[in-house]
């Protein structure tokens, strides 16, 4: 129940259903608020308990200063929490072991149990191994099954074991097309309130439903955990940066080329820690479906969020897509009544303004290593050329002849080059060479959720098989859309088989290649790749293409649309200007260029229009966490405490609760440390946290094969992630991690120095050494760090790798609350300062001191730190009192046991 201090306890009639609201307008200043801060005030008012939110925590959110920094520390309380399985499974198992852990402390294991909503949706685990066949999505389910049963069971435990928990099952869709096409509510209604649906994820790309007005950002799986339970999540009023649209697209412009042109601009202006709202006469022209798809890049720009206020064009959608009338009217007039309808000519008070005419979008790509850095479709091939001098041997680059005669590298228009026979499986002899497009994936939460670029992909395809194209023979083609409802409409269409010409046969309902799990390439053509050491690309529709991320054997990545996907699967290389080169002949030999195959926007949106209707969506939904027959016959133990099977490599009782007391030690300073990693700028949560193949010589591998696994049945460490032996031996491993401290080296090595002159040693075993030792760890790096992913287990391997502290020169926000989170200590070096100013080698003992100063209740500003013979004041990145109290308890979780027991 509310304090209800400013009387904002009132009701709205729609229908004849009655709700109870909280009204805004009783909140001075609530009115010249941006939408997102509107929504904040709405939950501070409706959960005002006098303690943790109060009257003045409301008043200062309506007296929000827009060109303060922030510094008002708040309480919000997310109305649920959505999860994909990688991240998802950890919180299940988190939650299964606090159970116990409560009843080891002589608690009641009930009282862990989601407070919100929680929902899960598998979608992570299908890799597409088979593809270019009409059976390929079946085979990869049978796959699927096979190698993730015991998580499967356990989440179907999980399932019967917990209230408010639900599973969507396997090969139905994408967590967050999912979410806006049938979880979202836009508007909530529990226990008679009618509230702003707001949500957190454990998947940073959460944001995408921020295109359907909902605030909801991604967090670590230990803050969704805590969410879950009842707990509010810690934040600072943001600052929120305006961004105008103006004008509409100009045909022949997708809504990918948009969102990479936004995420260029708002990653160059800076907006990590800050929501972005869009407003103006352009919002009013952007189609609901490419709102979601730039909510969905939030974390490529860096914001938290990435949201559009409500209006007409989000009442079509809910329509659309099957929810009830009394919901859709509820929508229209809660947003009416509360002042968070759009007003296409209103100028709301930001922080920050910026601004974009729709018409100047120009056709692009982002590339070869971050969402970030677009690329002029028509400069693509030129930037090529340049970027790819990064990825050859030295010896290739200088044109030196120290390769056997044959292997000579050539020159072709000054690319290097390196043309490479393969003979595939069936006989077929093809070359391949630098640039080679070796996957062409039309995958990811996106774009598969955008009709618009879907189409738009597949009358690509028709044209093209019209053409008598076809794909090259070394692309690996994929078609991985986020929901049932996408297929139903390229069946309806009659896209379906020009698709399947092309190979771009469905492989399966899931992230696929965006979230690495693009399967092997043909053996024969990774083979030749990795024997000539070639530089081969991927082109895929997908918000991720970090270094390592998307096949072992690519190294440079492509985001591109949908219907370039297509294109440039037919084109097979990155050295093809195709805006300007034919990308194939004819059935009589003619050339064929991109502009004969570009189908116009009259004819995408007629399919559009006729081949998507509501009924899809209700079809699809209509049971959508019963799941089929296979999901149904798993069988699952009973009880609300999990059997544990000690033989499990999927799932595992991690060890955090080990020992734990009812009351939490004090802080420490941190003394005799060593670093385990000195790391360079814009370091990902990708490069920290374990993602993608597990190979058999690294420690994660022989673990395994320790354990008895195969080879081949390995799976990825995504699947793995309720198993910490697995996790922790992964974590710092990405195959392009580059550690300073051990130099020449690439991949999850340090210097072991525990030992004589400190070896170079797999990260794992030297922190085992350290850690048998007593020796506590750092990490030392630049700018960003954290970025990408809100990776849970990028702060749960750090901590359990014995990492105390890391120092760097910034942060990306999810991972610093995470490492938080897991009582690691994040420190910033001072300002303008950086390891390599300060002469820091890695090879120092450090200690640092005023860390205590925590148990006194407060928060130090900085804290000395000694390395060697250097000495210098970080500032400690605790940012507010609730991260303070994590911090003091040695993480969240036990913050969160500790609380409900005392209930």
């Amino acid at each position: 129940m509310s304090a209800n201090s400013f009387d904002a306890r009132s009701t709205l009639q729609v229908g004849d259903e009655s709700y109870e609201i909280f009204r805004l307008d009783k909140v001075e200043g609530a009115a010249r608020l941006p939408y997102s801060l509107k929504v904040l005030l709405e939950n501070l008012l409706r959960t005002e308990d006098g303690a943790n939110i109060t009257a003045d925590h409301i008043r200062a959110l309506g007296n929000w200063d827009s060109q303060a920094q922030p510094s008002q520390e708040i309480q919000f309380t997310p109305a649920r929490v959505i999860m994909q399985d990688f991240t998802g499974v950890p919180c299940v198992v988190d939650l299964a072991t606090m159970r116990e852990a409560v009843k080891e402390l002589g608690g009641d294991p009930a009282k862990i149990n989601p407070l919100a909503p929680a929902e899960l949706v598998i979608d992570h685990s299908v890799i597409a191994d088979k593809f270019g066949t009409h059976d390929a999505f079946t085979q990869n389910v049978e796959l699927e099954y096979g190698r993730n049963k015991e998580r499967y069971q356990f989440l179907r435990w999980g399932q019967t074991a917990f209230d408010e928990f639900k599973v969507v099952p396997p090969g139905t869709g994408i967590v967050h097309q999912v979410n806006i096409e049938h979880l979202a509510r836009t508007v909530m209604v529990r226990n008679g309130q009618a509230y702003p649906d707001t949500l957190v994820g454990t998947d940073s790309h959460t944001t995408m439903v921020n295109g359907l007005g909902v605030l909801g950002w991604g967090v670590g799986g230990i803050e969704a955990e805590a969410a879950m339970l009842g707990q509010p999540v810690s934040m600072l009023i943001p600052r929120v940066v305006g961004f105008k649209l103006t004008g509409e697209l100009k045909p022949g412009t997708t809504a990918t080329d948009l969102v990479l042109t936004i995420t260029e601009m708002l990653r160059k202006h800076g907006v990590v820690g800050k929501f972005v709202e869009f407003y103006g006469e352009g919002v009013a022209a952007t189609s609901l479906a490419n709102r979601a798809t730039i909510g969905n890049m939030s974390p490529e720009f860096g914001s938290t969020a990435a949201i559009f206020p409500i209006d007409d064009e989000t009442l079509n959608y809910l329509k659309l897509t099957g929810r009830s009338e009394q919901q859709v009217a509820l929508v229209e007039a809660y947003a009416k009544e509360q002042g968070l309808w759009l007003d296409p000519a209103a100028e709301p008070d930001f922080s920050e303004k910026l601004e974009l005419d729709l018409s100047t979008v120009v056709p692009s790509i982002a590339g070869p290593k971050r969402p970030q850095d677009r690329i002029v479709l028509a400069e693509a091939a030129e930037q090529f050329a340049q970027d790819v001098r990064n990825y050859v041997s030295d010896d290739e680059e200088a044109g030196k002849e120290s390769f056997p005669a044959s292997d000579a590298p050539a020159r072709t228009n000054g690319v290097p080059s390196k043309p490479t026979q393969v003979v595939a499986a069936d006989g077929s002899v093809f070359e391949i060479d630098h640039g080679a497009v070796t996957v062409a994936a039309i995958t990811s939460c996106t774009n598969t959720s955008n009709p618009y670029v879907m189409v738009a992909a597949a009358l690509v395809a028709k044209k093209a098989v019209e053409k008598g194209l076809t794909r090259k023979p070394w692309v690996k083609t994929t078609l991985a859309p986020g929901s049932k409802v996408v297929t139903d409409y390229f069946d309806k269409a009659g896209l379906t088989p020009y698709l399947d010409k092309l190979g771009f046969n469905l492989v399966g309902y899931g992230c696929t290649t965006c979230i690495g799990n693009s399967g092997p390439l043909d053996e024969e053509i990774s083979k030749a790749i990795n024997e000539a050491d070639l530089a081969v690309t991927s082109v895929l529709s997908g918000n991720r293409n970090f270094e390592g991320r998307i096949n072992p054997d690519v190294k440079m990545n492509y985001l591109a649309s949908p219907p370039l996907v297509v294109a440039y699967a037919i084109a097979g290389s990155m050295k093809v200007n195709i805006t300007e080169e034919a990308i194939g002949n004819d059935t009589e030999g003619n050339p064929v260029y991109l502009k004969d195959i570009w189908p116009s926007e009259a004819e995408v949106n007629d399919v559009v229009a006729n081949a998507i209707g509501q009924d899809m969506f209700s079809k699809s939904y209509e049971d959508v966490f019963a799941g089929d027959a296979q999901w149904q016959a798993l069988p699952i133990p009973t009880g609300n405490t999990f059997e544990w099977d000690a033989e499990s490599t999927y799932v595992r009782k991690p060890p955090y609760f080990e020992g734990m007391q009812m009351e939490p030690s004090p802080v420490e300073d941190i003394a005799g440390a060593r670093v385990l990693a000195k790391l360079g700028d814009s370091v990902t949560t990708d490069h920290i946290s374990p993602a993608g193949a597990i190979k058999a010589d690294t420690p994660a591998g022989k673990y395994l094969t320790e354990h008895g696994v195969e080879r081949r049945d390995f799976n990825s460490y995504g699947s793995r992630r309720g198993n910490h032996e697995v996790m922790i031996r992964g974590t710092f491993a990405n195959i392009r991690l580059r550690n300073q401290i051990a130099p020449g080296t690439e991949g999850g090595f340090t210097r072991d120095f525990t030992q004589e002159d400190g070896p170079v040693s797999f990260i794992y075993d030297a922190s085992q050494n350290y850690q048998a030792a007593g020796i506590p760890l750092v990490i030392l790096a630049g700018k960003e760090y954290g970025s990408g992913s809100s990776r849970d287990w990028a702060a749960k391997g750090t901590a359990l790798l014995g990492v105390k502290a890391v120092i760097a020169e910034s942060y990306e926000r999810i991972h610093r609350s995470n490492l938080i989170g897991m009582g690691v200590l994040p420190l910033q070096f001072p300002e303008g300062a950086s390891a390599q100013s300060l002469g820091l080698t890695g090879e120092e003992t450090f200690s640092i001191t005023g860390i205590t100063a925590l148990n006194d209740g407060g928060i130090p500003e900085t804290v000395k730190v000694k390395a060697g013979d250097v000495e210098f004041d970080a500032k400690v990145r605790i940012d507010t009192p609730g991260e303070a109290d994590y911090y003091r308890n040695g993480g969240i979780m036990q913050y969160v046991l500790r609380s409900l027991i005392r209930k």
